[in-house]
């Protein structure tokens, strides 16, 4: 094992580098490339490596992939009429060598490997991909930096620096990964895990039996293949597992975290990517389930991957300078409050690409140290850093580590399609950015602006608005209040989706030297509205009925009028949710038809009343079963 390659850097993509590592490494017996649709879904095919290396040159440089556009998510661009998709090789970053530690190469005793290679994603010879995207965004910032850093060079006074000193610019982002790890059928109850995680039972305590052997194992191959990690705990989430008669562990339900150092920013979205993957490989060989789903149970903490967002400049000399990082005594410097500024403003664009499914915005929710409202954190004072786990964007500052300023996005998932989420975020830091040295402004006025309340005005900022507060907003905060400061969040993906055509002027911002255009921005929003008709329709709803089931009748003749006043209480409701009659149709019914008729404003607001009834509904099962001393 200790023989094995699993990471060959872009300085090998060349054929006579690659020739002499299959030669050298015959366990690696395919090449797969991997493009990434609009989804967020990878694409992954067994090419043998001698096929790879029969036209090696054509796979490097030229398009000698193709795939059918009915096996990627892109409506709207790859039609039935019209499906061939090519792939473009990315010299430019890392390939990973993923092993199939259950298939062992009886020459060499090792794991067979398969070659992932990333790649972008061509339609009629245009990019259609999130990788495109991504790689669009990171260059239009760059370009637009420069170009202000070069026609106001005084903008760079505050750094000590010259324009003819800098090398590049540096974009640094990184992800966590949180989790829930289960055994095989195993579920504990609602109440348990609600339990365990208000009385704070799990977080950071030790792990044991499987689960520690496959985190290990984890953060052992993660150091590998060379992602650096930090870290692996315990999350908040979770019950103690049980002891069986073998003397292993039993009744597994515990929620992990794994932390691994940044990258540039598209090879961080390649990391993620490959990272989610060896995780839940690792942990399946363990005999352990793995979700990455956002809120894979309701009423207990869902999963997040906060993603870290940074630029710095490389000068000539070899120094590093963090551009967030404040040269006075102050929170940040003037491209940093730009920045701040900038993804605050214009979220409700950058929303839709972070939180697009169902299941993410019910992670969105109060009290569970999940963002709801568009603010940030700063601290008290400069020499006091913040480490507010309540607001949507946080600073993080290391008051002995300049360079690890940075901005911690709270809102992600590990279901986020990552490669979007960092591209909306560094066009939108750009838009602020812009704002903040084109006209001069100053670190007391950027601040003072970022500071300031609900209906005062401003210049960039919005004047109805607050965008910053050092309190805990869900504890310091009504809900009233919280919506009129901070701004009412979308509660359903229609009203998320909605907001790319409610703010045109802000949606420009993602277009910005097209990075986003028309045609992306519309089969994103056909492919996001398809998944969740899809998933309320068929997966949502099924999932309900069979809960509903499940609520049955359990006192017998000698109940207390208690008793049979709740049981009533809670049949007339499993029937208005579930039971059609000539008469009436159900709550399902009236849902469906609605998603059947496209009229998605009116089952937004039904999908909305669906939840609310169904938390009623568990609740009155709760009591009426406490309540019952005999059960029939």
């Amino acid at each position: 094992m200790s023989k094995l390659i699993y990471t060959i850097p872009s300085s090998n993509h060349n054929e006579k580098a690659l020739i002499e590592i299959f030669t050298n490494h015959s366990e690696i017996k395919f090449v797969s490339f991997v493009g990434i649709d609009l989804s967020g879904n990878d694409t992954d095919e067994k090419i043998p490596v001698k096929v790879f290396l029969d036209d090696i040159q054509s796979f490097l440089h030229g398009v000698a992939i193709q795939t059918d556009g009915s096996s990627v998510v892109l409506p709207g661009i790859a039609t039935l009429n019209d499906a061939k998709v090519d792939m473009i090789t990315d010299l430019n970053c890392n390939w990973f060598v993923d092993y199939n530690y259950d298939h062992i190469d009886p020459l060499t005793q090792n794991p067979v490997g398969t070659l992932r290679i990333p790649s972008f994603l061509l339609h009629n010879n245009k990019p259609v991909c999130s990788r495109n995207i991504l790689t669009a965004s990171i260059d239009t910032f760059k370009t637009n930096l420069l170009k202000v850093f070069k026609n106001k060079p005084e903008t760079l006074k505050a750094f000590g620096i010259t324009f003819d000193e800098i090398d590049e610019i540096v974009i640094t982002s990184a992800s966590e990964l949180e989790f829930w790890v289960k055994t095989p059928n195993n579920i504990a109850s609602i109440e348990e895990l609600s339990t365990s995680e208000v009385l704070h039972e799990h977080y950071w305590t030790k792990t044991k039996g499987s689960v520690r052997t496959a985190l290990e194992e984890s953060l052992l191959l993660m150091d590998a293949y060379g992602f650096e990690p930090e870290m692996g705990h315990k999350e908040v989430g979770g019950v103690k597992a049980k002891l069986d008669t073998s003397g292993q562990f039993d009744h597994v339900m515990e929620q992990l975290e794994i932390d691994w150092k940044y990258s540039d920013a598209i090879q961080a979205a390649d990391n993620e990517l490959f990272i989610k993957n060896l995780v839940q490989e690792t942990f399946r060989r363990n005999g352990l389930d793995v979700t990455f789903m956002a809120k894979p149970i309701d009423c207990v903490a869902g999963s997040g991957m906060h993603i870290h967002l940074g630029v710095s400049l490389k000068l000539t000399n070899g120094k590093r300078i963090n551009l967030f990082q404040a040269t006075k005594d102050d929170f940040l410097s003037c491209i940093g409050y730009g920045a701040i500024m900038g993804m605050l403003k214009n979220y409700e664009v950058m929303n839709p690409f972070i939180s697009s499914t169902n299941n993410a915005l019910k992670r969105l929710k109060p009290g569970f140290e999940a963002p709801i409202c568009v603010v940030t954190s700063l601290g008290l004072s400069p020499d006091n850093p913040s480490r507010n786990r309540t607001v949507l964007i946080g600073l993080i500052r290391d008051l002995q580590n300049p360079l690890a300023t940075r901005f911690e996005l709270r809102s992600p998932n590990p279901h986020t399609n990552v490669y979007l989420a960092i591209a909306v975020s560094y066009m939108s830091m750009l838009d602020g950015i812009l704002y903040a040295l084109e006209n001069n402004k100053t670190e007391e006025e950027l601040l003072a602006e970022l500071s300031k309340k609900s209906g005062e005005s401003a210049d960039y900022l919005e004047k109805t608005r607050a965008y910053r507060t050092e309190e805990d907003v869900f504890e310091f905060f009504s809900d009233d209040e919280r919506n009129k400061y901070f701004g009412k969040a979308p509660s359903t993906v229609y009203e998320n989706l909605v907001q790319l055509d409610k703010y045109p002027k802000k949606l420009n911002v993602l277009k910005r030297n097209n990075v986003f255009n028309d045609v992306l921005i519309n089969s994103f929003k056909l492919a996001v509205i398809q998944r969740w008709t899809t998933e309320i329709s068929s997966r949502v709803i099924s999932n309900y009925m069979h809960e509903i089931r499940t609520f049955k009748i359990l006192h017998g003749p000698t109940a207390l009028d208690l008793d049979v006043s709740t049981w009533m209480k809670i049949n007339d409701l499993r029937h208005y949710i579930m039971k059609d009659t000539y008469a009436t149709n159900s709550l399902f019914t009236r849902v469906r038809e609605s998603l059947v008729k496209e009229d998605y404003s009116d089952a937004s607001r039904l999908c909305l009343e669906l939840d609310d009834k169904m938390s009623k509904l568990r609740r009155l099962y709760s009591d009426y079963k406490r309540n019952l001393i005999d059960i029939y």
